[in-house]
């Protein structure tokens, strides 16, 4: 299996904003998880007029540090990269705080009945931006130039945010330093997160942030790993049906050896856009009409 070069010193306080670069700050939120690893990462960009990244969930908490941490500042634009619980929920409270439109590619592309995922985390279906932002768009925020990136795969809404002045990206959970992404079918999609990462892999791009976890400080060796990893569980897949038919409950277990078991949801849905991505490649087959629990073979 392709090696990831994880990276997991991240060093905080809840409550207290962090400085981490010139025009960079952030603000954890303690909902530390299994999903989210320390909790969700709000990002300060600007000085004096800023925007708030990922405001994260609906906290009272987390919301009254930010504004307090604030306070002198003018907030101008609420960004948020997609719309989990653990990322767009706390815009509304914020919104009513400071008054400022909230800015994302739009609401979840589906919805599915449960709300859930697969994550502890769920989908915020009431989320709708303000202003709808487009791939490649560009827009100020007091004196910095931000760009969006559109990056499904995770999501089919994902947005990362980029400062090309510095380099910097906001790569809400596209790319994360400590873990990989979660990929949900439908909405979720392999091969849109393939293209992403390949997108983002061309960029000149000098540092990730990711929304759960610490800097990326070479991105594109890391992406580069992240594409053969992905890879390299597809031919694992492949080589699994190659001693006959599976579901994906029996493929959990011999493709991710000694999981974590809060995690065997998200394994399982992540295996099942990895098949259909196959399917789709016409490589193996399906034997039924419910994907979580169709039997799979390979295509001789």
């Amino acid at each position: 299996m392709a090696q990831i070069p994880f990276v997991r010193d991240h060093q905080f306080e809840y409550g207290q904003i962090e400085m981490l670069a010139p025009g960079i700050r952030r603000l954890t939120a303690a909902n530390p998880s299994a999903f989210t690893y320390h909790g969700t990462g709000t990002y300060i960009i600007g000085t004096g007029t800023v925007a708030v990244i990922d405001p994260g969930p609906d906290d009272p908490v987390h919301l009254d540090a930010l504004v307090t941490g604030l306070q002198g500042e003018h907030i101008s634009h609420i960004l948020v990269t997609h719309c989990h619980q653990d990322h767009s929920p706390g815009a509304r409270a914020l919104q009513d705080a400071c008054d400022a439109p909230t800015f994302a590619f739009g609401p979840h592309g589906f919805v599915p009945r449960s709300h859930e995922e697969g994550t502890e985390e769920g989908v915020d279906v009431d989320f709708d931006p303000d202003v709808r932002l487009v791939h490649g768009q560009r827009f100020a925020v007091g004196k910095m130039e931000v760009e969006c990136i559109h990056t499904p795969g995770h999501t089919s809404n994902h947005l990362c945010f980029a400062l090309p002045a510095s380099g910097d990206v906001f790569s809400g959970d596209h790319v994360m330093a400590w873990s990989t992404s979660v990929i949900i079918p439908p909405d979720g999609n392999m091969a849109d997160y393939l293209n992403s990462l390949q997108l983002m892999l061309e960029r000149n791009d000098k540092c990730y942030w990711p929304t759960h976890g610490p800097a990326l400080r070479t991105p594109a060796a890391y992406v580069e790993a992240l594409i053969a990893h992905r890879h390299q569980r597809m031919d694992d897949i492949l080589e699994l049906l190659a001693q006959g038919p599976l579901c994906t409950a029996q493929m959990v277990k011999p493709l991710y050896p000694g999981l974590d078991p809060r995690l065997i949801g998200g394994a399982s849905r992540s295996i099942l856009a990895s098949l259909l991505y196959l399917i789709d490649k016409g490589q193996i087959e399906s034997s039924g009409d419910i994907p979580l629990k169709s039997t799979y073979r390979r295509v001789i």
